[in-house]
């Protein structure tokens, strides 16, 4: 496991949630889920998302925010968001640290980002784009911390199967 965990704010999009979900069992990492969701875990859509991998995925789930603080007491959160000053690349992030991303259509709340104003990360984009899609934002961000621990618990090397063509 790679110890880095994914928090998501009050997600709304199922199809988004099962994508995270799925990039989660890929990289190892725990998902944390702050109610409240704007679908069901049940729902076919997510679980089309998340394919087969959804059954592997270590998912909580919390009532609102100081339920997950309490949960984890100690944790280093990386806060992504459009309002950041800091680019994601920028950090080094901790090995069992949380990236916590906000819902679909309206980010992490303001008064929760000040509490966390050092920790906060951007990627960056066009001036004219209002955000990135929660998933990709997902995958950039916890990849960029999985390289900087140079994808220590993960397969890095493939191997080619050279098709043979009868002459």
């Amino acid at each position: 496991m790679s110890g880095i965990n994914i928090v998501l704010w009050e997600p709304e999009i199922p199809a988004n949630t099962g994508n995270i979900g799925r990039t989660c069992v890929a990289a190892g990492s725990t998902l944390h889920l702050i109610e409240p969701l704007g679908f069901k875990l049940n729902e076919k859509s997510i679980k089309r998302a998340g394919m087969d991998y959804w059954e592997h995925l270590d998912v909580r789930r919390y009532v609102n925010f100081e339920e997950f603080l309490k949960g984890n007491p100690n944790a280093r959160i990386y806060m992504a968001t459009t309002k950041a000053k800091k680019v994601y690349t920028e950090v080094s992030y901790e090995p069992d640290c949380f990236i916590m991303f906000g819902k679909e259509s309206a980010g992490i709340p303001e008064e929760i980002l000040v509490g966390y104003e050092e920790t906060c990360v951007r990627i960056p984009m066009l001036e004219k784009i209002r955000s990135l899609n929660l998933a990709n934002s997902v995958s950039i961000v916890l990849y960029e911390a999985l390289r900087q621990h140079n994808f220590s618990h993960m397969q890095k090397e493939g191997e080619l199967h050279r098709l043979r063509w009868n002459k």
